[in-house]
C-alpha cells in the first residue's frame, strides 16, 4: 500500500500567501468581477469558510490584498543597480515589466482600465502608487534629487505611454514581438527627454549625459 502524503499545517502567513497566489493566478486571466470566492477556494484546494477566515471582508478584501501583492511585484520591476548607461538599465526594467504584463494578461487590463465592480478609491490608490514608484525609480536612475516640473511631467507621461502601449500590445495578440516593443519604448523615452530638453535646462543636461553614455 502507498502511504498517504503527510499533512503539514501551514502557518498563518503561509496560508495567506497560498490564498493570494491562487487569487492572483485567477485575476491574471479573468476580470475581477468574474472571480468568486468559491473559485479562489477551489484553486487553493481549501474550503470557502477558510478563505473567509483569512479575508473576512470577502472578495473585496481579497482583491485589494492581491492587488497590493501584484503592485509590489510591479514596483520591483524597476529595481535595477544604478550602474552603467541609463538606457540599457531602462531596457532591463522594461523586460521585467513586460514579462509581468504578458503573464497577467486579462488581469493587467482590468487593473489599468478600471471599470471593475470591485474598483474603489483604495484600489485606484494602489495602482497610482505603482505609477509614482516607477517615476521615483526612473528619477533615481537619472540621479536627479530635485526634479523640476518639466522633467517630472515627462517621466510621468512616459509611464502613461508605457501603460497604454502595454494594453494595446495585449489587444493586438502581443504584437509586435516583445523585444521590439521594449526597444521602441526605450526610444520613446529618449525622444521625450530630447523634446523637453528644448524647453528645460535640467532635462537638456540629462539628454547630453545620455548622449555621452552612448
Amino acid at each position: 500500500m502507498t502511504a498517504a502524503p503527510a499533512y503539514r499545517r501551514l502557518s498563518v502567513e503561509e496560508r495567506r500567501s497560498q490564498l493570494l497566489d491562487a487569487a492572483l493566478r485567477l485575476f491574471a486571466h479573468r476580470a475581477p468581477e468574474d472571480v468568486s470566492l468559491d473559485d479562489v477556494a477551489e484553486a487553493a484546494g481549501v474550503s470557502r469558510p477558510l478563505v473567509y477566515r483569512y479575508f473576512p471582508g470577502g472578495k473585496q478584501q481579497l482583491y485589494e490584498a492581491a492587488l497590493r501583492s501584484a503592485a509590489e511585484e510591479l514596483q520591483h520591476c524597476f529595481d535595477e543597480p544604478r550602474e552603467g548607461p541609463l538606457l540599457p538599465r531602462l531596457s532591463r526594467a522594461l523586460d521585467r515589466y513586460l514579462t509581468f504584463v504578458g503573464e497577467h494578461d486579462t488581469g493587467f487590463s482590468a487593473l489599468l482600465q478600471g471599470g471593475s465592480v470591485v474598483e474603489t478609491s483604495r484600489t485606484t490608490a494602489i495602482v497610482d502608487g505603482v505609477r509614482r514608484a516607477a517615476a521615483e525609480h526612473i528619477l533615481s536612475h537619472l540621479r536627479v534629487t530635485d526634479p523640476g516640473l518639466h522633467l517630472r511631467m515627462t517621466v510621468r507621461m512616459w509611464i502613461t505611454a508605457v501603460e497604454a502601449a502595454s494594453l494595446i500590445w495585449l489587444d493586438e495578440g502581443k504584437q509586435p514581438p516583445v523585444e521590439e516593443l521594449r526597444d521602441w519604448l526605450v526610444d520613446q523615452f529618449a525622444a521625450a527627454l530630447a523634446v523637453t530638453a528644448k524647453r528645460d535646462p535640467q532635462t537638456a543636461a540629462l539628454s547630453e549625459q545620455l548622449a555621452a553614455d552612448d
